[in-house]
C-alpha cells in the first residue's frame, strides 16, 4: 500500500449519499486522479491518503484511496489556498488573502482557538466571524471523528455511517457498547463490531458481546431460512462464534428476553421479530378461515355450486376433472383456500375457472405473485392483470425505515385491499415477512386463494409458508395430481413428476424436449454449453441466445455461476468498441449484459418508457432475483441503466453495483418463480447436502420447452435418490394449530 500527500485541487464527482469521490490531487508536483469514499472532503483541503495505483480501461491511471486523513495547512500559502477554495462559505479568494496576510502561519490556530479575532479584518463583522468559526468547528468535529475511528481500523465509508448515525455520541457508544453498531447501522455485522470492540479493549466475556453474538447467530440462521433455532443448536453455534462456554451464554439469553429481543418457547429460541411474525400470521389466518356469509357448505349447495362451475367450464371450452371442480367449489365456500400440485396438473385451468366464476358474480379480483416474472406468466395464463405482491401492497419506500430495516406498505390493516377475492400464485416463494404484510392487507370477508407447488424449493427468505400451511392440516386444500393430455406429451412434465416421486428417468435422448449430454471434462462442458446457447438451441426452440438460461446448484467452483458468468459473457456479449464498459470490483459490466438484482432495494426508482421515450408508469423498489439487460453505461454521470423483463428501467449509480451481478448463469434458488424457454443444467459433482431431489425438480420445472443436462448421468440419478434437503426450523404450523384450538374452545 502506498501513501501520497497533497491538496484537493478539483472535485470531479462526489456522491452526497455515500461520499464516493473522484478528484484531482495536487501531490509532489503532479495532478493525480484519486477515487474512493471521502465524505466531508472539500476542494482546497490537504490530505494524506493510503491506497494503490490502478489502471482504469477508460480513464487510465488512478489512485484508489483505502483511507485518508485531513491534515491542517502547514503554512500561509496552503492556508490561503484552502480558504480561497470555497471550503468555508462566505470566504472567497480576496478575503482569504486578507486573512492570511493578517495572521500569516498562525492563521489556522486563530481560526480554531480565537475566531473572534477575524473581526479585526476589514469586511468581516463579528457575526460573520462567528459563522466562519461554526463552519471550522463542524469540519474539525467530523475530521476528529474520522481520525478517532480510523485508529481502530474503521474504513472511511463506515466511519461516515457511524458519524451520521450517532454524531458526537459515537465516543460514548464505542466506549460502552460497540456492538450497538451491529444493530443500528446497515452493513455492520457482529464480526465487524467484534473486531472494533477487540481493538477498543472490550473483554471477550462481556455481556454486550455475548448478547450481540447470540442475536448475530439467530440472524445468520434467518439468512439460512430458519425462523428459530433449537436451544442446543443455538448454544453450539454461539459457543463456536464467541469462544465462551454455554454457562456464560445462558444468563444473557434471559437478559435478551427481558429486553424483548428474544422469545424462548418449548426449547426453540426465536428472534422476537420472527416469533411474532409467525404468531401474527397464525392469528390472521384463523380470522380469515371462516365460511363465507351465505355460502354454508351444505351438500345440496355444494352440488349446485359444482354444477354451475361445470356448466361454466363447458361454455368456456375448459377441460377440468372432478378434483378441479371440487377445488373451485371450495374457493366459493371458504374465506381461505390452498391449491397445490405439480406441473401440468391444471392449476392454471383451475385458477381461470375460479376467476370466471367470481367475475360472473360481479366480484373484484386481484391477482399477484412474488416476482415480476411470475406475475407476467400469471397475466399471460389468465388474461387478467397480475402484479407483484409488493406492487399489490403499494410499497412506499418514502415510508421505509432504513434504521429499523423494515419495509412499509400503503396497504395494511388500516388501509386494506379493496377486493373481494385475492389470488396469490407461486406461494412456495413467499417468506414469512412478506406473508405477514399480505395478510395485514386482507380484510376479513375477502376470499384469499393461495396457489403453489409445495415440492419446489422454499423461499429465499425465512420460513416455508406454503408447506407450513399444508402441514397444519387446518385449512381447506386440494392437491391436483392428474397430468393432463397436453402435458403428457412433454417429457419435462413427466420427468418432473417422476423425479418428485423418486423414480429414475430415461436419459437416452429419445425425447424431443429433455436431453442428457454425458460429459465428464469441465472444459468440454464449457465448449458444448457455448455451442448449445449460440448455435443449437436458438433454432431448435425458436428463441434468442439470451432467452436460454443456465441454472446451477452453486455459486463457487468451476461450474458455479461466478465462473460461468465470466466465460459466458466473453462469448455471448464480447467486448466491442460500440459497447461501453465499466469495471467494478472483479466484474466487467458491459452494455447488453444479462444482469440480476441480488438484494431487495426499496429505494431504487423505476419507470416504464414508451417507444417515444415518454414515462408511462413509475414506481419504487427492485427485488432480489429481478433479471434484465444493461441498456446504457454513462461514465460521465457514474451510472448505468438496466431494463428489466417487465420493461421497468432503473438507473444505478456505480456505488450500487454491488447489488447487481451478471446472470448468464444463476443459481437454481434464484430462478424460483421464473420460466425460461430453454434451460441448461451443468451437473457434474457437488456436496450431497446440496445436490438433492428438490433442487433437481425445481430446476427441471423452470423450463417451458427444453431441458438439456450437461454432465454426469450418475449425478442426476444420485440427486433423484437423495431426499436429504436441509430442514428449516419454522413454527407457523404449530402456531396455527394452537390458535385454532383456542378459537374452538372459546
Amino acid at each position: 500500500m502506498e501513501t501520497i500527500s497533497g491538496y484537493v485541487d478539483h472535485i470531479i464527482f462526489q456522491n452526497g449519499e455515500n461520499g464516493y469521490t473522484v478528484m484531482e490531487l495536487a501531490a509532489e508536483g503532479e495532478e493525480i486522479v484519486c477515487v474512493g469514499v471521502c465524505r466531508g472532503l472539500e476542494q482546497g483541503e490537504n490530505i494524506t491518503a493510503q491506497g494503490e495505483y490502478t489502471e482504469h480501461p477508460v480513464y487510465g491511471r488512478q489512485f484508489k484511496i483505502n483511507s485518508f486523513q485531513i491534515t491542517a495547512p502547514k503554512d500561509s500559502v496552503s492556508m490561503e489556498r484552502y480558504l480561497g477554495s470555497g471550503a468555508v462559505k462566505g470566504v472567497g479568494a480576496a478575503l482569504a488573502a486578507r486573512i492570511v496576510k493578517a495572521f500569516g502561519d498562525d492563521t489556522f490556530r486563530i481560526l480554531e482557538e480565537e475566531p473572534e479575532r477575524l473581526a479585526e479584518i476589514k469586511g468581516i463583522s463579528l457575526k460573520k466571524a462567528q459563522e466562519i468559526a461554526v463552519q471550522i468547528e463542524e469540519k474539525k468535529v467530523l475530521r476528529d471523528a474520522m481520525v478517532y475511528l480510523q485508529q481502530y481500523g474503521v474504513s472511511n465509508a463506515l466511519a461516515v455511517k457511524i458519524y451520521d448515525a450517532y454524531g458526537m455520541d459515537l465516543y460514548r457508544i464505542l466506549r460502552e457498547n460497540p456492538y450497538r453498531l451491529a444493530e443500528d447501522i446497515s452493513g455492520v455485522g457482529f464480526k465487524l463490531a467484534d473486531e472494533l470492540a477487540s481493538r477498543i479493549g472490550l473483554h471477550a466475556d462481556s455481556g454486550y458481546r455475548i448478547q450481540s453474538g447470540v442475536l448475530y447467530t439467530l440472524m445468520r440462521a434467518v439468512g439460512e431460512g430458519h425462523c428459530y433455532l433449537p436451544m442446543e443448536i443455538l448454544l453450539q453455534r454461539a459457543e463456536s462464534l464467541l469462544g465462551v462456554p454455554a454457562e456464560s451464554i445462558h444468563p444473557q439469553l434471559e437478559n435478551l428476553m427481558m429486553e424483548k429481543k428474544l422469545v424462548i418457547k418449548g426449547g426453540a429460541v426465536f428472534s422476537a421479530a420472527y416469533y411474532y411474525a409467525e404468531l401474527n400470521c397464525a392469528r390472521m389466518l384463523y380470522e380469515r378461515n371462516l365460511p363465507m356469509a351465505g355460502d354454508q357448505s351444505l351438500p345440496a349447495q355444494e352440488d349446485a355450486t359444482k354444477k354451475r362451475l361445470e356448466q361454466l367450464a363447458g361454455s368456456l371450452g375448459m377441460e377440468v376433472d372432478r378434483l378441479q371442480l371440487d377445488a373451485a367449489a371450495q374457493c366459493v365456500c371458504n374465506g381461505l383456500f390452498l391449491l397445490t400440485g405439480g406441473p401440468g396438473t391444471g392449476k392454471t385451468s383451475t385458477i381461470n375457472l375460479i376467476i370466471r366464476y367470481f367475475e360472473a358474480e360481479g366480484l373484484d379480483i386481484f391477482l399477484a405473485a412474488p416476482t415480476g416474472r411470475a406475475a407476467k406468466r400469471m397475466t399471460e395464463a389468465t388474461g387478467y392483470e397480475a402484479r407483484t405482491i409488493h406492487r399489490l401492497l403499494e410499497l412506499n419506500s418514502a415510508l421505509s425505515d432504513e434504521a429499523s430495516r423494515k419495509v412499509r406498505f400503503e396497504r395494511n390493516e388500516e388501509n386494506p385491499l379493496e377486493a373481494d377475492v385475492v389470488i396469490i400464485d407461486e406461494m412456495s416463494m413467499v417468506d414469512i415477512q412478506l406473508f405477514q404484510a399480505l395478510l395485514k392487507a386482507i380484510a376479513p370477508g375477502t376470499r384469499l386463494i393461495l396457489v403453489g407447488d409445495v415440492n419446489q424449493l422454499p423461499s429465499v427468505g425465512p420460513g416455508q409458508v406454503l408447506r407450513d400451511l399444508i402441514d397444519s392440516g387446518v385449512f381447506p386444500m386440494v392437491k391436483l395430481q392428474k397430468i393432463f393430455r397436453q402435458s403428457e406429451e412433454s417429457d419435462i412434465v413427466v420427468n418432473a413428476h417422476r423425479i418428485n416421486r423418486g423414480e429414475q428417468i430415461a436419459l437416452d435422448n429419445k425425447s424431443r424436449d429433455f436431453f442428457m449430454l454425458e460429459r465428464n471434462d469441465i472444459n468440454v462442458i464449457y465448449k458444448h454449453m457455448i455451442q448449445l446457447i449460440r448455435e443449437k438451441l436458438p433454432n431448435y426452440v425458436k428463441v434468442t441466445p439470451f432467452d436460454i438460461q443456465v441454472l446451477v446448484p452453486m455459486r463457487k467452483g468451476p461450474l458455479g455461476c461466478e465462473t460461468l458468468n465470466g466465460i459466458l459473457q466473453r462469448y455471448l456479449n464480447p467486448p466491442d468498441e460500440t459497447k461501453k464498459e465499466h469495471i467494478s470490483g472483479d466484474t466487467v459490466y458491459r452494455e447488453g449484459d444479462k444482469v440480476m438484482q441480488i438484494k431487495n432495494n426499496y429505494q431504487l426508482e423505476w419507470e416504464v418508457v414508451s417507444r417515444y421515450g415518454i414515462a408511462v408508469d413509475k414506481g419504487m423498489g427492485v427485488f432480489n432475483g429481478d433479471m434484465g439487460r444493461i441498456l446504457e453505461i454513462r461514465e460521465n454521470l457514474s451510472e448505468l441503466v438496466v431494463e428489466y423483463d417487465d420493461r421497468r428501467r432503473v438507473t444505478y449509480p456505480f456505488s450500487l453495483l454491488e447489488e447487481l451481478e451478471l446472470s448468464y448463469a444463476v443459481t437454481i434458488h434464484k430462478a424460483q418463480g421464473s420460466e425460461y424457454p430453454a434451460v441448461i443444467l451443468p451437473l457434474l459433482s457437488g456436496p450431497r447436502m446440496l445436490f438433492h431431489r428438490n433442487l433437481l425438480y425445481t430446476a427441471v420445472t423452470r423450463a417451458k420447452n427444453c431441458v438439456t443436462i450437461l454432465g454426469s448421468s450418475d449425478t442426476v440419478r444420485s440427486m433423484i435418490g437423495n431426499v436429504s434437503e436441509n430442514r428449516r426450523y419454522t413454527a407457523l404450523a404449530q402456531r396455527i394449530r394452537e390458535i385454532c384450538l383456542v378459537g374452538e374452545g372459546s
